[in-house]
């Protein structure tokens, strides 16, 4: 698994995400009162903010996760199509195809990096001990693999995304730490911003050093910042001769960051005149003058994570050392994301093969009532969910990964979804395999091994999986990040009629467009190619579940359609009814990925049109329970009740037992100024 976006553990993603209207909603347990008038600009930056922890309304939190945006739609993208109620399947069959030189240079990598993880990385000991050894890091660096994303110029690999995510699954089968030390080094650390944004000469300063071995890191989140960036209080002071800036604030969970040595930063320039400032990337040396690393932190998995609370003290940066220009730091985070976001589902997927395995050959091997346990129903059906879902995932995210190697198609909602879904299902696949293990499941590798029994580490896969339900965007703030892009369109002709701040000359010429726009659009979600029974003949028998994903695809559209006329702008706060909104849409884009793959490889591989059958009839039982539950469901009495237990109106139910003490806060804060802490950051010394 992987970092966070902000390494952080807390939920989510860069700049968080609008809700449908064009808004972000609060999703922190941090709702900031209005505060001050803060000036925005079109690039997500901000003005000068008051104190240590910027406080801003509302109204300017949304502009700013609004204003980092990607607005442009210049590139197909399936998944926007699909939820305007649009199959094109046109844009994703016949399945995309790697080019043949790049699949042979990247697998005699794999075949190098296989065998030095077989015979060299002892994760076992990386779990008991919680460290990466310095020797790990060496034979890493020696086989190319913190390059794997840098382009060969620069001394790096220059995988393909699909290539590079085979190797992170395959580096986390031995230890997950590892993964999220390569994945966060180089999705979204230092080599992903700067092969985007950065200039010629700082990717020939900066990407050799980082493809021969350098750790990087990415540090955005703070100790009061969660998901709402406008309140970063990290500031970014420009100096008197115009040479740099006065990096000061306080970094937390940034992964890596005890042993990266090239750190992006985001930090807030002031606004003056002739400066536009707002937040703006950085990178800074990890060794410089006032950084102070003042811990560790621990996590309940992943217990190799170098992550850390990380304090700048008037750290001097060139100016040379600005990523993409002021104010675009937020944008560049969000960008980086699109493609960074497929690391983590390529770690779930090697989870959910690794639970194939040990749920396969023990529930093979294991008898009660004189039948091995996995002929029994209760079983079965949990090892027909594991292979199902296990293929689906894959599916998915290997079609992401060609789709974004061809680089003609954006693939920012798809790349949201495959995060989305591999998170969630990862973790469902890791709880139905403790279940079919039963004690063994919940026993230690160790505990096994001291009795003669296979050390299946299932207790630990669990504790690793729960991050990546809130690393790179908390599945909350994805579902509202998703639901802003799906209805995109939407906002672009009739945002202006629930924009309770737009004039009257505003929703005049908006009505106008949405009147134009609806007029074509509506009538296609009435009939479509799914009502043909022989429609998509050429997919034998899974042509069936495409008719269903055409057919489902509109009510899906119709449904996102009613819901935004019936709640218009409140709709930003209908966020249970979006969550189910975009579940239906990973469903149906998870029923699309394998029907075509299935069928692009069922001369080679038959039983996959097996796999992904079953995997279709799962998904679209889900499917139909989603529905149900956009309009038959408890949400509006949930929100009503989840006031009154704020308000403390049935806190006597929590007596009777020992609570966590109240003399801390729940959020620590911080002053600025040097540190008083240790300095705990750890320096990999050179290859003997």
């Amino acid at each position: 698994m992987t970092t966070t976006q902000n390494s952080r553990p807390d939920g989510a993603g860069a700049a968080g995400a609008g809700g449908p209207t064009g808004k972000m909603p609060p999703i922190d347990d941090t709702s900031p009162p209005a505060g001050s008038a803060a000036a925005i600009d079109e690039a997500g930056g901000v003005g000068p903010l008051p104190g240590e922890a910027g406080q801003v309304s509302e109204k300017e939190a949304r502009q700013v996760a609004e204003a980092a945006r990607e607005a442009a739609w210049d590139r197909p993208s399936f998944g926007k199509e699909l939820f305007l109620g649009r199959f094109r399947l046109d844009l994703i069959n016949p399945w995309p195809q790697s080019d043949p030189d790049d699949v042979q240079r990247a697998e005699a990598f794999l075949a190098d990096l296989g065998a030095y993880l077989d015979s060299e990385v002892d994760g076992a000991a990386i779990e008991r001990d919680a460290r990466i050894p310095d020797e790990v890091f060496h034979g890493l660096a020696r086989l190319g693999a913190f390059g794997m994303k840098i382009d060969r110029k620069y001394g790096g690999l220059g995988l393909s995304n699909l290539h590079y995510c085979r190797a992170l699954m395959r580096v986390g089968s031995a230890n997950p730490a590892i993964s999220a030390l390569l994945s966060a080094h180089q999705s979204i650390g230092v080599p992903q911003p700067l092969k985007m944004f950065g200039t010629p000469e700082q990717k020939q300063r900066f990407l050799p050093r980082l493809a021969a071995g350098e750790v990087s890191a990415f540090l955005l989140t703070e100790p009061d910042v969660g998901s709402d960036p406008a309140r970063l209080a990290t500031t970014a002071e420009p100096t008197e001769d115009g040479s740099g800036y006065r990096v000061n604030g306080v970094k937390l969970w940034a992964t890596n960051g005890t042993v990266a040595t090239l750190l992006v930063v985001m930090a807030r320039v002031p606004a003056a005149e002739g400066r536009r400032g707002g937040i703006t990337a950085f990178v800074v040396e990890g060794d410089s003058e006032g950084i102070t690393v003042e811990r560790r932190n621990a996590f309940v998995g992943l217990r190799g994570l170098e992550n850390s609370l990380t304090r700048f003290h008037d750290v001097f940066v060139p100016k040379e050392n600005v990523i993409g220009g002021e104010g675009k730091g937020l944008k560049i985070a969000l960008t980086t994301l699109n493609t960074g976001r497929l690391s983590l589902p390529a770690m779930c997927l090697g989870a959910g093969k690794w639970s194939l395995n040990v749920a396969r050959e023990w529930a093979a091997d294991r008898v009660q009532w004189g039948r091995p346990v996995g002929e029994h129903e209760a079983v079965a059906k949990k090892l027909a969910f594991i292979a199902a879902t296990t293929y689906g995932m894959e599916s998915m995210l290997d079609l992401c990964c060609l789709l974004a190697d061809d680089d003609r198609n954006d693939i920012r909602i798809e790349a949201a979804l495959v995060k989305l879904y591999a998170s969630e299902m990862a973790w469902k696949i890791a709880d139905e395999l403790i279940q079919i293990r039963g004690g063994r499941g919940y026993e230690t590798a160790d505990s096994l091994a001291a009795r003669g029994e296979r050390p299946a580490a299932v207790e630990q896969l669990l504790r690793d999986l729960r991050i990546n339900r809130i690393f790179e965007g908390s599945t909350e703030i994805m579902h509202l990040l998703i639901a802003r892009e799906a209805v995109d369109a939407h906002l672009s002709v009739a945002g202006d009629i629930i924009d309770p701040d737009a004039g009257l000359g505003r929703k005049a010429k908006a009505g106008a467009r949405a009147g134009a726009f609806y007029a074509k659009w509506l009538p296609t979600l009435a009939v479509g190619k799914g009502q043909a029974p022989g429609a998509y003949g050429e997919f034998g028998p899974l042509a069936g579940h495409l008719r269903h994903v055409e057919r489902t695809s509109r009510k899906l559209a119709r449904s996102t359609f009613y819901a935004m006329s019936r709640w218009q702008g409140k709709m930003e706060r209908k966020q249970a009814f979006l969550g189910r909104v975009v579940d239906i849409g990973a469903e149906l884009f998870a029923i699309s990925a394998v029907c075509v793959r299935a069928i692009a490889e069922r001369e080679a591989h038959p039983e996959n049109v097996e796999l992904a059958d079953l995997f279709c009839r799962q998904a679209r039982l889900r499917i139909d329970e989603l529905f149900t539950g956009l309009w038959s469901n408890t949400d509006s009495q949930d929100v009503a009740a989840a006031k009154r237990i704020l308000a403390g109106r049935y806190a006597a139910l929590e007596e009777g037992v020992v609570t966590p003490p109240a003399d801390a806060p729940w959020v620590a804060r911080w002053t600025p100024g040097p540190s008083t802490a240790e300095d705990v950051r750890r320096r990999i010394p050179p290859a003997g």
